[in-house]
């Protein structure tokens, strides 16, 4: 059942207890002046829409009612079926616990609940996902219904009375589910399976997390204020390599833990203190390990020789503990630390009344932050597909950032979590596609006017392994494309919304782009300044301000990604697409192909000598003749 909302104040008596697995740096009570701060926090809050009202709260809180009355009377008809005695029957359960922000009291307006259902040892998986399936089809309440069973953790979703919830299940090996369960208690783990471990597992940590905190109001207003900042700073997401929601609350909880008598104005200064500072990899606990002689695996560098390559470390405190921030790669961390560095510069000035809370919630420009970035664009012919794509797409992009940034080259790539419409096609066929955007910081190389950059095999391993996971999972279809491109800052208003870049209408003498597509293949590229894009690509008119694959410092290269055999497949070098035998840009390239690939550009292209540039062909682009190549003018 929800939560209970308490209305704890602010200013926290002397903490009875330990907290954490140190001491606490501070036990100060705040000043008056903090409480100001407080308050001011609270009201640049509030226009962000992380607070919500109480009429929208207690209609989740009837709809969270109603599931839990389905549950019961679901379970009750199952045991029925399976002639559970009659002494048992009335009292055998079955509940709607929740989890996530919901369950730490920070979820925001229109924010979806994360729920589980759960069951007794009677009442099997299948069960769930048919007949309490079929049960909710039923309500008329109940709209876009669809069940996940084959995920890691597999999920039913369903938006009932106009709130998304998504529902997992864990039964439990219990004859009967009393209404005061407490699912902190590790000794509900034995004898179960391992989908059941992960579907309890987002309910234990979120009651721990709660449980460990001194004061949970400060805990929630100061975990408001961070997520909101991580959001409108690019750096919350779990998928991408940063930090998701259960992350950004234990960084919050431990915070609370060394400061447990500071306000929310106070914790969120002190969160950036400590942090900006942290020395990683070392581990964020909230408390001290425990081994419950279950056998399940834990994080522990000791014993688990991967575990001791986590960069960033943070630990769910509920058994099994695991390690949040798997994803995080060295640019992903390295991004996170400065805009720690950053927040703590900003807060000491708020706390010196030199700036506003405001400050801290500006959205910097990602667009300009960067002179080069990789477009990475996934589409698909139905709406269906594309949902499907994106996900998978997006769940392996932390690859393509990890293989940025180990090349020599590379210095930093920075992925924007939020995701973008990809541009209409210029024919008349029906296609869904979306774009990401990962911002590339090179090095600066001593003594070389000229840098030329090879990102074609980065990308390739990149695509080989997202095909081949479609591939296996059986979800692919022959109009499933990736297409990578690299653009410079000045041509990124061309393919983006307006309202994502700063308005730049004027045109630019160099760089000028326009986008168009041509039987299904990678975006052309025309001279948009003099004149529109060609109906077939068959010839550049005028004289294009930039070159197109060659690797003059003006160029904007693109690469296209389809699985060969697929319709419109060229017979030349193959496509970037699944790997078949041997993988363009592996070392079983031939010699031939290998002098193609790397083979550097030694002189400058005059950006006004054309003449000898291929054109780009109709059907998808060969690895080796349009790689994605860049040469950076020093």
């Amino acid at each position: 059942m929800p939560f209970p909302i308490t209305n704890q104040v602010q200013t926290a008596p002397q903490t009875p207890r330990h907290y954490g697995i140190t001491s606490p740096i501070s036990l100060v009570l705040p000043k008056e002046s903090d409480l100001v701060l407080t308050q001011r926090l609270t009201e640049a809050l509030k226009p962000f829409g992380v607070f919500e009202e109480e009429l929208e709260l207690q209609r989740r809180i009837l709809v969270l009612g109603k599931l839990n009355t389905l549950v019961k009377e679901w379970i009750r008809e199952i045991s029925e079926s399976k002639n559970i005695p009659a002494s048992l029957m009335d009292n055998v359960g079955g509940k709607i616990f929740t989890f996530g922000s919901y369950r730490l009291g920070v979820h925001t307006k229109g924010a979806d609940i994360d729920a589980l259902c759960v069951a007794p040892r009677h009442v099997e998986r299948t069960d769930f996902f048919t007949s309490f399936y079929e049960k909710l089809k039923e309500q008329e309440e109940v709209k876009d219904l669809r069940a996940v069973e084959e995920a890691f953790v597999p999920v039913i979703k369903l938006s009932f009375d106009g709130i998304e919830i998504d529902i997992l299940f864990a039964r439990l090996a219990l004859q009967t589910i009393p209404e005061n369960l407490d699912l902190r208690d590790d000794g509900l783990l034995k004898n179960l399976n391992i989908h059941c471990i992960r579907s309890l597992n987002g309910c234990r940590v979120t009651d721990e997390i709660l449980h460990l905190v001194p004061n949970i109001e400060n805990f929630r207003l100061t975990l408001r204020a961070i997520k909101l900042w991580a959001k409108r700073h690019n750096i919350y997401s779990n998928i991408l390599g940063f930090l998701g929601g259960v992350s950004w609350a234990m960084l919050v909880a431990r915070t609370c833990q060394l400061y447990p008598n500071a306000v929310a104005s106070t914790l969120v200064h002190k969160f950036f203190l400590v942090f900006s500072k942290w020395e990683w990899p070392n581990p964020v606990l909230l408390k001290q390990p425990e081994d419950c002689n279950l056998n399940l695996p834990v994080w522990d560098p000791r014993v688990t020789p991967s575990d001791r390559y986590h960069l960033m470390p943070i630990i769910t405190p509920a058994y099994p503990q695991q390690n949040s921030t798997y994803n995080v790669s060295v640019s992903t961390r390295n991004i996170m630390v400065e805009e720690f560095k950053q927040g703590l510069a900003i807060t000491d000035e708020i706390l010196q009344n030199k700036a506003e809370w405001s400050k801290l919630f500006e959205a910097p420009n990602f667009f300009q932050k960067y002179k080069h970035y990789i477009v990475l664009l996934a589409s698909a012919s139905t709406e269906k597909q594309h949902l499907e794509w994106i996900g998978l797409v997006e769940s392996k992009i932390r690859i393509l950032v990890g293989n940025l940034e180990k090349n020599e080259f590379i210095t930093l790539a920075h992925v924007n979590p939020q995701s973008f419409p990809g541009p209409k096609e210029g024919n008349d066929k029906e296609e869904f596609s979306t774009m990401w955007v990962i911002g590339i910081d090179f090095k600066k190389m001593e003594g070389s006017e000229h840098l030329n950059v090879d990102l074609t095999f980065d990308i390739q391993s990149f695509t080989d392994t997202v095909y081949r996971q479609a591939i296996s999972s059986k979800m692919f279809e022959p109009d499933m494309k990736i297409t990578a491109m690299h653009v410079k800052r000045r041509q990124l208003h061309q393919l983006l919304p307006d309202l994502v870049i700063l308005k730049r209408r004027k045109a630019h003498a160099v760089g000028g782009v326009c986008l168009t597509s041509f039987r299904g293949a990678a975006l052309t590229v025309s001279n948009c300044l003099n004149h529109p894009p060609t109906p077939r690509p068959t010839a550049l008119h005028g004289r294009p301000r930039f070159s197109i694959k060659l690797c003059s410092s003006v160029a904007l290269s693109l690469l296209e990604t389809k699985p060969p055999g697929a319709v419109g497949a060229s017979s030349s070098p193959a496509p970037m697409g699944p790997p078949t035998g041997k993988r363009p840009g592996s070392p079983l390239l031939s010699d031939k192909d290998k002098k193609l690939k790397v083979e550097p550009v030694r002189r400058q292209i005059p950006s006004a000598d054309l003449s000898d540039v291929p054109l780009l062909p109709a059907n998808p682009i060969p690895v080796v003749k349009n790689s994605i190549k860049l040469r950076l003018s020093r």
